[in-house]
């Protein structure tokens, strides 16, 4: 499928969610309209459920995972299921980065991009299950102690709305690949590609009530979800504020929790760094998505020496930036919804009205629909340390340049926000590369790059504010899991 019929995939569809392996609607009958950000016009709909949704799927995962054939399915078998759900996902490319597409307003080759992703998920956690191995632990004479790692039973996934195809796969890939059952509950801004995911791994194999998702409102269904007592483990990627609410509704039944809260990240950039390579990097690590990445390089630090050369090359990258619909395949697509342009508008219109200088600006295609949600990429140089375009994540195309006079001082402007997410270190010196990469706070720094195409073998997770615990690579294996420790006194 191509990028017309990204314009016209789930036309007028009713999209069911999945529960106990049956497309059900919300018990109430209500439903969301889903509007596609590059139109603002509705195309499709989606159960609008409450707690009484969540309650019946997280019944059917309890279910599964005690009485089922999963809770009894080898390590390797797992494994097999996960690895048919990826060669389903890329029968179906096609169909499901056109239906990414439309529904978050991503450029089509950002949606292709999200479901190669979505198929390494799979393919490296149906690999990865039986690889998860227990110790010996030396004891006393006459005992023997060993370890064993245990699913923690029913996993709420609680998606945001940037990256539905890739963040679903890390989640379901680690929490599948360790015998969980799963119930998510995607954004109701996106929810359509992750109902495909839960019809694609019915046809996989996957027992009913394995993999359910719910779909409807944060504030009914994701509250509801967060604090249901027959969930064992919660992992949510979104705001801090939202964040903090799943964790102390988790805490009700004293349940564990993975957190990715966001980011302000920087790139340092040296005056040794190789810019010409640097610049293309750069500019896509804050308009890739439209900004809406959590992990989006949306402050550069620049070495004094070559501030105006860096902040040139930037700002002529700036101007020729094209904003427009999703099957345009431009730069940038639109952004989620109203009230994320809103946001954005603001804090662009506060920093202009603050004095801080505007030094590029993007531009919406001429023949974008009128009603979608565009918005023009913004460069701003000499942002102050302490403004609100420094220290508060956009979430939008919007980059930041600061300058800095020495190693010390650029660590100290890198970490001088809430965050802790990701960072970027530009220079040739090796030293130098090692001493900043181990100096800044965060959960991942790239030396003379930036991002990793969906990084699937990669730990992912924050520092500070950007939340706690980490997901992808074998180490989101460990957070699926608990350990259980066995000791065998046989004198």
């Amino acid at each position: 499928m191509g990028a017309h019929l990204s314009t016209t995939i789930a036309q007028g569809r009713v999209f069911m969610q999945l529960i106990d392996g049956e497309a059900v609607d919300s018990l109430s009958g209500e439903r969301i309209d889903v509007v596609c950000p590059s139109d603002g016009k509705a195309f499709a709909s989606i159960p609008a459920s409450g707690a009484a949704d969540v309650d019946r799927a997280a019944k059917a995962a309890r279910r599964a995972f005690d009485d089922g054939p999963w809770g009894r399915m080898p390590a390797v078998e797992r494994g097999r299921l996960l690895a048919a759900l990826g060669r389903l996902v890329e029968r179906d490319a096609g169909e499901l980065a056109a239906l990414e597409s439309r529904d978050t307003g991503k450029p089509v080759r950002q949606g292709k991009a999200d479901v190669a992703a979505a198929i390494r998920y799979y393919e490296f956690y149906g690999g990865a299950g039986d690889k998860v191995h227990g110790d010996t632990i030396p004891f006393l004479e006459g005992y023997t102690a060993l370890t064993l790692r245990e699913p923690h039973g029913v996993v709420a996934g609680i998606l945001p709305w940037n990256y539905p195809l890739q963040i679903l796969g890390r989640v379901a890939g680690a929490a599948l690949a360790m015998g969980n059952t799963l119930v998510v509950k995607p954004a109701e801004d996106a929810s359509l590609t992750t109902i495909r995911m839960a019809e694609l791994a019915l046809e996989a194999g996957f027992p009913p009530g394995v993999f359910n998702v719910v779909t409807g409102y944060g504030a009914e269904a994701g509250a509801a979800l967060s604090a249901h007592p027959l969930v064992d483990y919660v992992t949510f990627t979104g705001s801090p504020p939202t964040g903090t609410a799943i964790q102390q509704a988790a805490a009700i039944n004293n349940r564990g929790v993975t957190m990715e809260l966001g980011g302000k990240s920087p790139q340092i950039v040296f005056a040794d760094a190789d810019i010409e390579k640097a610049l293309p990097v750069l500019v896509n690590a804050v308009i890739q998505n439209g900004g809406q990445t959590c992990s989006a390089g949306s402050r550069v630090l620049i070495e004094r020496s070559v501030y105006d050369e860096v902040a040139e090359g930037l700002a002529g990258r700036f101007e020729k930036l094209i904003a427009g619909p999703h099957q345009a395949d431009l730069d940038l697509g639109a952004l989620i919804n109203a009230k994320q342009k809103k946001r954005v508008a603001g804090m662009v219109e506060a920093a202009q009205a603050a004095g801080i200088p505007l030094l590029a600006r993007g531009s919406v295609d001429a023949d974008a629909p009128a009603g979608g949600y565009y918005f023009a990429p913004a460069l701003f140089g000499h942002v102050p340390a302490e403004a609100q375009l420094a220290q508060e994540e956009i979430f939008g195309p919007v980059l930041s340049l600061f300058a800095f006079k020495d190693e010390d001082d650029a660590v100290r402007l890198a970490n001088s926000t809430d965050y802790g997410l990701v960072a970027g270190v530009w220079t040739r010196d090796g030293a130098r590369q090692h001493r900043v990469a181990k100096r800044v706070r965060a959960g991942q720094v790239f030396v003379n790059a930036y991002g990793a195409g969906g990084g699937v073998e990669l730990p992912f997770g924050g520092f500070k504010r950007s939340g706690h615990g980490r997901e992808k690579g074998l180490e989101a294996l460990y957070a699926m899991s608990a350990t259980k420790t066995i000791v065998f006194n046989h004198g």
